[in-house]
């Protein structure tokens, strides 16, 4: 039986620190049955109840269309996947990001899991400015428990931790955008049929 391709949704949150760059990560547990141990940030799969008008004015118009591209006829609106990255944050870490006078999300990279895996995501990384979150952005107080070892990380230290393949591309990408730099097209790596396809949603 061919595992069913879960829409997630992921937030890559970052701000400026004392050496450059950091981003906030955390790591699965050992008895985690997707990528155990593996450092990864918050993030999980759409539920029904992420509506899509939670998820509203938080993105620009260029990343609600990159989301709509290349997707099923039962794809989530990007409201709803916006939706799910905010609970997973709020969920994984105990931090809140509000919405702000300006688009605060933006769709930097897509991946869906190869097949032969125990769980399949077509997973949407949205990368975040922590000046946007509610709070300290140090109290994980009410977190879940989801994810051990919270912590802001420079990107060279997270990096080099133990991480599944596609977070560290996701990170390299990061790390050229927070840089100043730009992309030609949001990176969709497309594991959904029998050949992988490289894409850019433009």
């Amino acid at each position: 039986m061919t595992e069913p391709i879960r829409p997630a949704a992921t937030v890559v949150l970052w701000r400026e620190g004392g050496t450059g760059p950091e981003v906030l990560m955390g790591q699965r547990g050992e008895g985690a049955v997707f990528m155990p141990s593996k450092f990864v940030f918050p993030g999980g799969r759409v539920d029904p109840e992420d509506l899509p008008s939670a998820g509203q004015g938080f993105l620009s118009p260029d990343c609600v269309r990159r989301l709509s591209q290349m997707v099923p006829e039962d794809a989530p609106m990007p409201g709803a996947i916006v939706a799910a990255a905010l609970r997973e944050l709020t969920e994984e870490t105990g931090l809140n990001l509000a919405a702000m006078d300006r688009p605060s999300l933006r769709f930097v990279f897509r991946a869906i899991t190869p097949p032969g895996r125990s769980r399949r995501f077509d997973a949407r990384f949205l990368l975040a400015h922590a000046e946007g979150l509610e709070g300290d952005g140090d109290d994980f107080s009410a977190a879940s428990g989801e994810l051990s070892h919270l912590r802001w990380l420079p990107l060279p230290q997270a990096r080099a931790l133990d991480l599944p393949f596609i977070t560290e591309v996701v990170l390299a990408e990061v790390a050229a955008l927070v840089a100043g730099g730009d992309q030609p097209g949001v990176p969709f790596f497309d594991n959904s049929g029998t050949t992988p396809q490289f894409r850019r949603l433009v």
